[in-house]
């Protein structure tokens, strides 16, 4: 017998209609006969499972619809089509049998011709459904592909541009890595917190994840002059460096105007313009206070400045993460969001942890913890 042949099991208890029905239908398919439900459960069940069953509804112990009612409740055998034979023309059966999951009913006593004509529709439907769930999981995988692609190109190209902001500030990618890190570090953490809970969940996490590379992209538009300078500035320059910030987000804006709008730009522009603003209110540029400030900048912020003062800059030595520690404590409620410095104190040997992994060597300075 052709292993092409469609596979159809005949569930009856009456040796007259099994007989009837092998003999209209074999030859042509593979059949297989059950007597009653339980075993119509056990075949249908098996590692060769039917492709249609015809399925007798009046059965002793267990009936037709009881045996349909368990095969669509199991995934195993949940999509095989299930025609009822049945002597029942009632409206209320086939609608019960109908709500049940079958797709149809031949009543007895049979006709050949419309036995043949209904099997051969629904294995012909099933097959083109069978096809379409195909090619809808080959389109799905595909567009799973591609959406990773793009999402890769997507990392690929804000890294690069970040990479090139932060190279002419003497800083390195890892800077870019590490600040990823931390972020992502605090706001896990703050994500129950009530005043947190309704800015952070997993996809602004990961909105915040990816955005935060573009911080300092604003510095592009600095003089080198200013942005290099090994000594401190003076007001005029100090003016002009603050003035990144703004650069950062106008260039974002830019962007999305001419690109179109998208939660990722959003956040990049909240992070880019706000991450220099003081929970107190003394930052720039705008000199926003407390939950004014975008969540995004609030924890950028510290971030940022943890970085910051444990890597070698021209300007100054690296402290030790002891010293940032004890720093960005001392700013609790001033420069940073009080709630935001709990976390942090909480996370510290995390935020190490992170640090020593993407480490510049050449520039940090780690004291075993215990010192």
């Amino acid at each position: 017998m052709s292993e092409s042949k469609p596979r159809i099991l005949i569930v009856d208890d009456e040796s007259f209609y099994l007989d009837v029905l092998v003999n209209l239908l074999n030859g042509e398919y593979r059949l297989s006969i059950a007597k009653d439900g339980e075993q119509a459960l056990k075949r249908a069940g098996s590692a060769t499972p039917p492709d249609l069953i015809l399925l007798d509804v009046l059965m002793p112990q267990m009936d037709g619809y009881e045996v349909c009612h368990r095969l669509k409740a199991d995934e195993r055998t949940a999509n095989i089509p299930v025609v009822f034979l049945t002597v029942k023309g009632e409206v209320d059966d086939e609608i019960r049998g109908f709500e049940l999951g079958a797709v149809d009913y031949i009543t007895k006593p049979m006709s050949p011709p419309i036995v043949r004509s209904r099997v051969k529709t629904h294995l012909a439907l099933a097959q083109a459904r069978h096809v379409l769930e195909n090619q809808n999981q080959v389109l799905e995988q595909r567009i799973r592909e591609r959406t990773m692609e793009i999402s890769r190109t997507q990392d690929v190209a804000i890294f690069c541009m970040a990479s090139l902001a932060e190279t002419r500030d003497n800083e390195t990618g890892n800077h870019i890595r590490r600040t990823q890190h931390y972020i992502r570090l605090l706001s896990e953490y703050l994500k129950d917190h009530p005043r947190f809970r309704a800015h952070l969940n997993d996809a602004t996490i990961d909105l915040l994840f990816k955005s935060a590379p573009l911080h300092d992209i604003g510095k592009v538009g600095v003089p080198d002059r200013i942005l290099l300078k090994p000594t401190s500035l003076d007001p005029d320059e100090w003016e002009e460096m603050k003035r990144h910030s703004q650069y950062g987000y106008d260039a974002l804006l830019r962007a999305e105007e001419e690109l179109g709008s998208s939660s990722f730009l959003r956040v990049a522009r909240e992070i880019a313009l706000t991450h220099h603003e003081h929970w107190d209110g003394s930052g720039y540029p705008a000199g926003l206070r407390g939950d004014d400030i975008p969540v995004a900048g609030r924890l950028m912020a510290l971030a940022d400045v943890y970085d910051a003062l444990i890597s070698r800059r021209i300007y100054k030595a690296p402290y030790s993460h002891e010293s940032a520690v004890e720093i960005i404590l001392q700013e609790r409620g001033a420069h940073f969001d009080p709630a935001a410095v709990d976390a942090f104190e909480h996370l510290q040997d995390e935020f190490q942890r992170i640090a020593q992994e993407f480490s510049d060597r050449e520039s940090r300075v780690f004291p075993p913890a215990s010192q």
